[in-house]
């Protein structure tokens, strides 16, 4: 184990990338479970690199404003999809979440199927290069990311099912540019997932601080373990909310017993 690897000109811009794909996704990824369709952001995900993979296929250099239009128009055009999924056929929403996402992940694999590069590319997209972002790549997602902060919270945005896949395409397309797919579902449901627990404020900041937890571990076991940052996030994201939903589930189990010996009459809730 080296501790020479952790070098925060490498690691630090790492960080901030997750940072700033945890400040929008934490809340997107509670309205997410909230809402009960949970492979969205894998879909709108794999639909926003479908159009960074059509702009490569048509000779498009990736990093340039073409790409990132690509990108944003995939992922509108898709979030566009899915609303009128929710409008219209409800009953088999998810369903129809998960057919759209096979179809962009095999249209991916089928445009790069004569790039001899192709399954770098297909690699690339799914499992992200964080740590070769730099800070001068943040600023865009920084700004797209304040714009759906002060949508979300400061305009009440996530009242409105149409805004709400809005505001989901814009924050996935610069995502799953800086961190890949893998990291995208993972940072919108796994702090999800270990804050269920606790709504409103209190099981806001829970999911935050499983999912800045779950960065720093995994970028740090990245560094000193020698092996593929994405997926050790990944893993450290999940260690955290199954820690977080265990400690907070055992709390709340010692509340709801407290209450119901002092009114021996009450029905507890279970927890979600």
């Amino acid at each position: 184990m080296n501790w020479d690897t952790l070098d925060p000109t490498i690691l630090g811009p790492a960080l901030m990338a997750g940072l700033l794909v945890l400040s929008t996704h934490v809340p997107l990824g509670r309205q997410v479970l909230a809402r009960g369709i949970i492979f969205i952001d894998l879909a709108v995900a794999q639909i926003a690199g479908l159009g960074m993979i059509g702009a490569h296929a048509l000779g498009v250099e990736p990093g340039g404003l073409v790409m990132q239009l690509a990108a944003f128009g995939a992922a509108v055009a898709g979030a566009l999809l899915l609303y009128l999924c929710e409008r219209h056929w409800p009953r088999i929403q998810e369903a129809l979440i998960g057919c759209i996402f096979v179809l962009a992940a095999t249209a991916a694999v089928l445009l790069l199927a004569h790039d001899p590069r192709g399954g770098e590319h297909l690699k690339d997209l799914l499992v992200g290069q964080v740590l070769w972002v730099s800070f001068d790549q943040l600023w865009a997602p920084a700004l797209l990311a304040g714009v759906v902060l002060l949508a979300w919270f400061g305009l009440g945005a996530r009242r409105f099912p149409a805004a709400f896949y809005g505001l989901f395409a814009i924050a996935v397309t610069a995502s799953v540019q800086l961190v890949g797919v893998y990291l995208v579902f993972a940072s919108l449901i796994l702090p999800a997932l270990g804050s269920r627990s606790h709504n409103g404020s209190k099981g806001l900041a829970l999911a935050y601080g499983i999912g800045v937890a779950g960065y720093g571990l995994g970028l740090t076991a990245s560094a000193l373990l020698d092996l593929p940052a994405g997926p050790m996030i990944v893993w450290a994201l999940a260690l955290c909310a199954l820690l977080g939903a265990m400690l907070t589930g055992r709390q709340r189990d010692r509340t709801l017993k407290t209450r119901d010996r002092a009114e021996p009459g009450h029905q507890s809730d279970g927890v979600w």
